[in-house]
């Protein structure tokens, strides 16, 4: 895989770079956040490593800027902020696995093989269709009757669950561990209202509710 390595500390940078390389990976590095961003955005990559706390520009904000350009390359965040708030603020924005400093390099080499599975083009499906919704894996789109919907990257997870579970109900907890990476419950609305987001778009123009949701059991996609 070609990786963007976004790391300030040199001495970890070099660690990781190192590492990676011996493992077959192709590396990008970048020690702040505005080469970071730059290499993100012209370099063809398959997953990104983020650190948080980067000069120039920190790491949430370069993921910000990718996922509101469109950007969806998956991107593992690094911290030393453990706290649940930081890392529910890095997920919602964007990134779609975190790890904390210090780490053991065998877990992020696991974690970014499993990123990068996720973003490969998958052997089986590339287009979903349920609901009277059509979603193509490989160009990122999504349309009801015909019409494109415009859904950020968070979004397009979202009812990619729901639609690869078309008839049944996707519960909660299963949202927060497949989109989110959660294995707990960050005790916040992340879920409901990303749903709520997601129907919005999805229902504009007056359609009918393309989700069923049922309290205390989960969401699925309406049958037409």
């Amino acid at each position: 895989m070609r990786i963007l390595l976004a790391e300030d500390d040199t001495d970890t940078r070099q660690f990781v770079e190192r590492g990676l390389g011996e493992l077959s990976h192709d590396v990008i590095s970048a020690a702040n956040g505005e080469d970071a961003l730059h290499y993100a955005l012209t370099e063809d990559v398959d997953v990104i490593i983020l650190d948080r706390m980067m000069p120039l520009l920190d790491g949430l904000s370069v993921l910000k800027r990718l996922r509101g350009g469109g950007v969806t390359t998956p991107v593992l965040m690094l911290t030393a902020v453990g706290r649940i708030e930081d890392r529910v603020d890095g997920l919602e924005a964007g990134a779609d696995d975190y790890l904390i400093k210090p780490f053991a390099f065998s877990e992020l080499a696991a974690r970014i093989q499993a990123l990068g599975r996720r973003a490969s083009p998958a052997s089986v499906a590339t287009r979903l269709s349920a609901g009277g919704l059509e979603m193509e894996l490989l160009g990122r789109e999504v349309r009801r009757e015909g019409k494109v919907v415009q859904l950020q990257p968070r979004e397009f997870r979202l009812l990619e669950e729901l639609m690869r579970n078309a008839g049944e109900f996707v519960t909660r907890t299963m949202l927060l561990e497949r989109v989110w990476g959660f294995h707990f419950d960050p005790q916040t609305k992340i879920v409901e209202t990303h749903m709520s987001r997601l129907r919005a778009k999805l229902n504009e123009g007056g359609r009918a509710d393309a989700i069923e949701t049922v309290r205390g059991v989960g969401y699925r996609i309406r049958s037409t």
